[in-house]
């Protein structure tokens, strides 16, 4: 969600062309030489740039690129301008905005290749656009829309070796998550699918060696005609599961038991020992105080981590975004409910560190501890005429 402090960007169009928003809203009613495009499942980057009326790539000024060349990392999250349009930035270690590539709707989730490079923003639910973009060499983006009776859930992950691009998707007809598969190699093109053996997919994640695909099924049943409207809270199945990625079998689903029925699993990161750290957002009663982070390894059951109530309290029973870093042995959270962040021991599951940053919005792992946005333009204590939102990817420079 993205707070209504935000709402003071004067609301816009975004320059979009009626063909445009037929083209992301997946509308079938289209002329015979734009229908060709939506069958293929891709829309080329010239065809969109003349839909939309867009420059996607504007040129960088010799000092944003000099910024970027001596970057070692970078970051990329999604953005509303000051104007109400929206597009992916790249940022430094600094917080400092070096690019954007201009998007035709609201991003959430992003993910990233570190063989090549690639970085994905995906449309927000029930989104049906995601955008393929190479942050160094300016290739032309890609724009995937989703298949037919299906949209985007906001996340995705590549293979370790990039030749593959998995996306949480939702079967809203038939109330079944799925997982679509994109060939890295062939522009992005739908090569198939697999079950997500659970209802509501969210986000999701691959084992190191690529063997296993890690989704956390919220157990939210939604359907875009009815918007984002949450159409289950009464008999929610939240669930985490384990699938074979060269199969699609399920390796092992681990549903919440009854009295977390509520607690909707829905953001995931893996520590240097493999293990699967997940967060959650609780759609009960406010005065509750349900677990919200929680980890397990194959063979495994599920480990909640007990929270202080005072920490519980400050997340607002909602978590946002979770994020490891490795180096340090670290998990962050945020909450833009009760803006704040808090940072816990892998090892322990100790609570190091809670801090109150208004609208927390994105997470992931810095040099030193992690590197926090919100939705008010503050990223690394870096503030930009922007309303960052709720999900950064760490991305590096592919070896030569």
């Amino acid at each position: 969600m993205m707070p209504k402090s935000v709402c003071r960007f004067r609301a816009t169009s975004c320059s979009t062309s009626s063909i445009l928003e037929r083209m992301i809203l997946g509308r079938t009613d289209l002329k015979s030489s734009d229908s060709g495009r939506m069958r293929s499942g891709l829309i080329d980057r010239r065809a969109f740039v003349k839909a939309a009326g867009l420059t996607f790539l504007a040129a960088l000024k010799p000092g944003a690129l000099m910024a970027l060349e001596r970057a070692d990392a970078v970051y990329a999250s999604g953005i509303r301008a000051a104007d109400g349009s929206f597009a992916v930035a790249t940022v430094t270690e600094q917080g400092r905005i070096v690019d954007q590539v201009a998007l035709p709707a609201r991003a959430h989730g992003m993910a990233f290749s570190k063989a090549t490079g690639k970085t994905v923003a995906f449309a927000r639910r029930p989104g049906t656009y995601a955008m393929v973009f190479d942050p160094w060499n300016k290739a032309e983006p890609i724009v995937i829309s989703a298949k037919e009776g299906r949209h985007f859930y906001g996340h995705g992950t590549f293979s370790p070796d990039g030749r593959l691009l998995y996306a949480s998707e939702n079967d809203f007809d038939n109330n079944r998550g799925i997982i679509g598969l994109y060939d890295g190699g062939n522009r992005f093109a739908r090569i198939g699918e697999y079950e997500t053996y659970g209802v509501g997919p969210h986000d999701m994640t691959v084992s190191d060696d690529g063997r296993l695909l890690i989704v956390a099924n919220g157990g939210i049943e939604t359907h875009p005609d009815f918007g984002r409207t949450k159409l289950n809270r009464d008999h929610m199945e939240p669930s985490l599961t384990l699938i074979d990625a060269a199969s699609g079998r399920l390796i092992e689903k681990h549903t919440l038991p009854p009295q977390y029925a509520q607690v909707s699993t829905r953001h995931v990161d893996i520590d240097a020992s493999g293990r699967v750290w997940f967060a959650c957002q609780y759609e009960g009663h406010r005065n509750d105080l349900p677990p919200l982070v929680g980890h397990f390894a194959r063979g495994e059951d599920l480990t909640f981590v007990t929270l202080p109530n005072d920490t519980t309290r400050a997340l607002g029973n909602y978590v946002g975004a979770i994020a490891v870093n490795r180096a340090e042995n670290l998990v962050g959270v945020t909450s833009p409910i009760k803006g704040t962040s808090v940072m816990l021991d892998a090892k322990t599951g100790r609570v190091l560190k809670v801090e109150s940053i208004a609208d927390a919005a994105g997470i992931a792992p810095a040099s030193h501890g992690f590197a926090v946005s919100s939705y008010d333009g503050n990223f690394l204590g870096e503030h930009s005429d922007v309303a960052w939102d709720q999900h950064i990817v760490r991305i590096k420079r592919p070896a030569a």
